[in-house]
């Protein structure tokens, strides 16, 4: 997730405001992804189980292994992460995985997702494969390298980190991934960054293994990718959010919102995430604190009323930003 703040940075946003961040959709989920509030994992298109909320570990450097054991340990069952040493230690997320597996918790038990990132992404100081391979070795090479630094055979999910500049170029990287995909090495594919829905589409249209995740920055002014959600909810994709509590600082401060995290006796952060998992949004949150990774996993423990959705929603569309 390039281009997000540190942890630390979020956390101290997040809690030094009355926070919410800007959620729009005018769309209802098919049914085939509506949960019961009680049901904290839902199913892609794809057929694999994915928990409703995703522990983020992007810029925990050192601290990323006992992050993401701290994680596990209070409950998450999902972990995003990417090959891409410059904002991600991906090695350190394999030794939190395997400290809680070393306790009892099974590799079955979570959901492992990782991405590539094509050369223009990452340190050219520590490039995790060959830059002079081809594209589709070069996904290969960066998917061994996760492998290795997961300590695991498989992942659930690997991510394209962000779209190509040609159409070649992308057609050549996601047909490796669907190899990978066929070998049994991924379970499900997805990509990253990707905020037109001309390309997205085509990109749907044209893969033999369907791009079962997309997972993009959520803010104004991309409009919330309202188009891009709907095409996800008619197509059964899920839609998985990032900078999700560091992007909207105006909405935050807005009445509807801390009146409803007065009402539930909760966060307005907390509010924000239970409204859009009702709206069948997967948000990842990267907080380092103990106490906010068990409130960002108390939020199914509620639900906010269908009036209160749609009084949500009334509010914060008047923030968001027309092209």
């Amino acid at each position: 997730m390039p281009g997000r703040l540190p942890c630390d940075s979020q956390d101290q946003e997040r809690w030094s405001q009355p926070h919410f961040c800007c959620i729009l959709s005018r769309y209802r989920l098919p049914l085939k992804l509506e949960v019961s509030r009680m049901d904290l994992f839902v199913t892609s298109l794809s057929g694999v189980r994915m928990p409703r909320i995703l522990y983020g570990t992007a810029w925990k450097k050192e601290r990323t292994a006992a992050l993401v054991e701290q994680a596990l340990t209070l409950g998450f069952r999902g972990i995003d992460t990417a090959c891409q040493p410059k904002h991600y230690h991906e090695p350190g997320v394999g030794e939190g995985v395997q400290a809680v597996q070393d306790k009892g918790l099974s590799r079955q038990e979570i959901y492992l997702q990782s991405k590539f990132t094509p050369f223009g992404g990452q340190d050219p100081m520590r490039i995790p494969y060959d830059p002079k391979a081809s594209l589709a070795q070069q996904v290969v090479q960066s998917c061994q390298t996760s492998l290795k630094n997961l300590q695991t055979d498989y992942l659930d999910g690997l991510i394209l980190h962000s779209p190509l500049a040609h159409a070649e170029e992308m057609q050549e990287v996601w047909q490796a991934m669907e190899g990978l995909h066929a070998k049994g090495v991924v379970r499900q594919l997805g990509i990253s960054n990707c905020y037109s829905l001309p390309l997205f589409t085509q990109l749907f249209h044209a893969a033999k293994v369907k791009p079962a995740v997309l997972q993009n920055r959520f803010y104004a002014e991309t409009r919330y990718d309202r188009e891009l959600r709907q095409f996800c909810h008619q197509q059964h994709i899920i839609y998985q959010s990032f900078w999700t509590l560091t992007a909207n600082p105006r909405i935050l401060r807005h009445p509807l919102v801390q009146l409803l995290a007065r009402k539930y006796q909760c966060s307005t952060p907390q509010i924000f995430f239970r409204y859009i998992s009702q709206i069948g949004i997967m948000p990842l949150t990267g907080t380092t604190s103990a106490t906010h990774m068990q409130e960002d996993l108390a939020i199914f423990e509620y639900e906010l009323t269908p009036d209160e959705c749609l009084e949500v929603e009334a509010q914060l569309l008047t923030h968001e930003t027309i092209p």
